[in-house]
């Protein structure tokens, strides 16, 4: 018989939020028909902009808000299985084996559906961080090519990438102050995953 744990429901600091935002590919000047310019590049920190952002910190807000509603949903059957397996336990001694074993597969089927359960919940979370995210990165694509162009550059590339620079050409603070005013929050509705997708165990 599986034992049962006192280990929390869901893990709160929800690893895909820390994958929230996805650098949109900025699409690259034109090259004249002589040859290929110089790079000018400029640097954005995905991370920072997951952090600083309103929209970031309002997707993380509601995905604290809807794991704690989940855990709350799943808390009374988690504790009547946990009375359940103990009494279980207690039994076991004394009952004929063909009985303990019946009452065992009964419980541990019990057990595998509120794990189910708890992985739907967290992939219906997770689905709708996919969603939000990929509004975020609709509204921060047309951002980050406007600075682009304002500054004339034709590379953009994430700070994780850069291993040494002279020049401060990192445009982050730019591209939050920005994403600030244009989208400032957006709904996290719970969603299954795509298919492929897998949910988080």
């Amino acid at each position: 018989m599986k034992s049962m744990t006192n280990k929390p429901l869901f893990i709160r600091a929800m690893v895909v939020v820390g994958v929230l935002l996805v650098a949109p590919q900025a699409a690259a000047a034109a090259p004249p028909p002589t040859g290929t310019p110089a790079p000018k590049i400029l640097v954005i920190d995905r991370a920072a902009i997951l952090r600083g952002s309103f929209v970031g910190q309002n997707i993380m807000k509601q995905v604290q808000a809807l794991t704690v509603t989940a855990e709350g949903g799943l808390k009374g059957r988690e504790a009547a299985l946990r009375s359940e397996g103990q009494a279980l336990q207690q039994q076991l001694a004394i009952l004929s084996p063909s009985v303990k074993a019946a009452k065992i597969k009964a419980f541990e089927v019990k057990q595998t559906a509120l794990q189910q359960d708890v992985q739907k919940q967290q992939g219906l979370i997770q689905g709708g961080v996919l969603k939000a995210r990929q509004q975020v990165e609709q509204a921060l694509g047309p951002i980050l090519q406007a600075i682009m162009t304002e500054r004339g550059a034709n590379l953009l590339l994430d700070r994780n990438a850069v291993v040494l620079g002279t020049v401060d050409v990192d445009i982050t603070s730019v591209a939050i102050t920005r994403l600030n005013q244009k989208m400032p929050a957006v709904k996290v509705v719970p969603t299954p995953l795509p298919p492929g997708v897998a949910p988080p165990q």
